[in-house]
C-alpha cells in the first residue's frame, strides 16, 4: 500500500496560484505534481502518467515545489557559463592588462609568469593550462617566427652556403662514397 500524499491547503493554493501563472510546461507540470494527487488523490503513477513524466521525476518536482525551489524561477541559476570561475572577466581583463601591455611594447609574454602572478593572485596553486584557458579566453595568440629565427642573418647564412665544403654521402647498399652533383 502506497503512503498517503503529504502535503496542506496552504499547499493547493500555492500550487493553483502557480496553474495560473505557469509560463512553461514545466511549471506547470511541477504544480499540476502537487495538485493531483491532494485534490483529486492520484497516486504519483498516475500523476506521472497524467502529466507525462516518470514517477521519480514527479516525485521530484513534488518535493522541490513544497520546499519552495520553483522550476525555472527567475532566481535560479541557468544551465551554462562560468559556474567555476576564479575571477570575472572584468578582474581578468585587470589582471592580464600589465602582461598585454609589455607584449605589445615589443616584450615577450610569458606564460610561466602569468602562472606564477595567477597563483599569487589566487592564493593557492594552478594548473598551467589555466593560464593558458586565461589567456585563450582574452584572444592571445601564441606567436611564432616561421621558417626563420627572429635574430638570423640572411647574408651570413648564403656566404656558408657558398664557401661550405662539399660532402659526400655514403651509399646505403654499396657503403662507398657517392659524389653528389649540386
Amino acid at each position: 500500500m502506497a503512503r498517503p500524499v503529504s502535503g496542506d491547503a496552504q499547499a493547493i493554493e500555492h500550487a493553483q496560484l502557480a496553474v495560473a501563472q505557469a509560463t512553461t510546461a514545466e511549471q506547470l507540470r511541477q504544480a499540476q505534481a502537487v495538485l493531483l494527487p491532494l485534490l483529486y488523490g492520484l497516486s504519483l503513477s498516475q500523476t506521472a502518467e497524467v502529466t507525462g513524466i516518470s514517477v521519480g521525476w514527479a516525485c521530484q518536482l513534488r518535493r522541490r515545489f513544497i520546499a519552495g525551489d520553483l522550476v525555472g524561477a527567475a532566481d535560479a541559476p541557468t544551465p551554462g557559463g562560468r559556474q567555476r570561475q576564479n575571477m570575472s572577466l572584468q578582474e581578468e581583463v585587470e589582471f592580464l592588462a600589465p602582461f598585454i601591455d609589455k607584449a605589445k611594447q615589443g616584450g615577450i609574454l610569458v606564460v610561466s609568469e602569468v602562472k606564477a602572478a595567477l597563483d599569487a593572485r589566487l592564493a593557492r596553486p594552478v594548473a598551467l593550462s589555466s593560464a593558458y584557458n586565461l589567456l585563450h579566453r582574452h584572444n592571445w595568440r601564441k606567436l611564432v617566427p616561421d621558417k626563420h629565427h627572429p635574430q638570423s642573418d640572411p647574408q651570413a647564412q648564403q656566404e656558408w652556403k657558398k664557401n661550405s665544403p662539399k660532402r659526400s654521402r655514403k651509399s646505403s647498399k654499396t657503403g662507398r662514397a657517392v659524389k653528389t652533383s649540386s
